[in-house]
């Protein structure tokens, strides 16, 4: 069954995987936007905002490969969509495959767009001064967290896909995680927010997980934040694997 299950999976993969190759701009249109944030925050907002001996460049690239995420999971919610509205789940269940490798299909396709995408932001961030001494283990924990941040919202973008009732529905979900950076310490230090809106910007999953790759870059003591972003991207990732496939197997029902 398991065989059966990664084998099914795969070629649904390839498949979405084709879809991408055939329209690389999926990629690129991803990259464009957090690109053009991080040129206008560094070169226009950078030398207004304090962050101490840190190049600003340096404290705001996580944040931004957040940002890169959430933009590119809008596309797993659009390809969900349209394949729910072309009728090809129908097809699909017609044949003697995993119904389950449908969905993963979808994600470990966003996945590697994700990844290709992250690869071109952090490219353009050295370019623009970024720098840093961390490790390999160190990148290969920041990876790490990147990559549970995108399983997570990417199950997420599978709920939207399913249940939305337009092409615009599908996608708009990712605009709340897209702006959710925003009120974290992604851009500013916390302490110069107003009460409540520091007191929000503590305690939401964006400030633990940009404050943790933060920290490894800069090798520094992560302290508490990596527990606390694991847990909201692991707490993320079940509940949203769960609702995505229970509203899956009532669509498909």
């Amino acid at each position: 069954m398991a065989t059966h299950l990664l084998g099914d999976t795969a070629t649904l993969t390839g498949r979405s995987l084709r879809h991408i190759l055939r329209s690389p701009d999926t990629i690129i249109t991803t990259a464009i936007m957090p690109i053009a944030m991080m040129l206008l925050f560094v070169y226009v907002f950078g030398g207004a905002i304090d962050t101490g001996s840190v190049k600003y460049v340096n404290y705001l690239l996580p944040g931004i490969l957040l940002i890169t995420i959430a933009s590119g999971v809008a596309y797993t919610s659009f390809r969900l969509f349209m394949d729910l509205k072309s009728g090809i789940f129908e097809r699909f269940q017609s044949l003697p495959i995993a119904r389950s490798g449908v969905l993963w299909g979808h994600v470990l396709t966003s996945l590697v767009a994700n990844l290709i995408s992250l690869v071109i932001v952090v490219g353009v961030a050295f370019i623009m001064g970024f720098r840093t001494g961390a490790g390999l283990g160190a990148w290969l924990a920041v990876a790490g967290m990147l990559i549970l941040f995108t399983l997570a919202v990417t199950w997420l973008a599978v709920i939207a896909g399913l249940s939305a009732k337009s092409v615009d529905g599908a996608s708009a979900f990712s605009y709340p995680l897209i702006f959710l950076p925003f009120l974290s310490s992604a851009f500013v230090p916390t302490e110069t927010m107003p009460t409540v809106v520091r007191a929000f910007a503590e305690n939401q999953p964006v400030t633990s997980i940009v404050n943790t790759i933060r920290d490894l870059f800069a090798q520094q003591p992560i302290g508490n934040d990596i527990w606390v972003a694991l847990a909201w991207c692991v707490g993320l990732l079940v509940l949203a694997y769960a609702g995505a496939n229970a509203l899956y197997r009532r669509k498909i029902s």
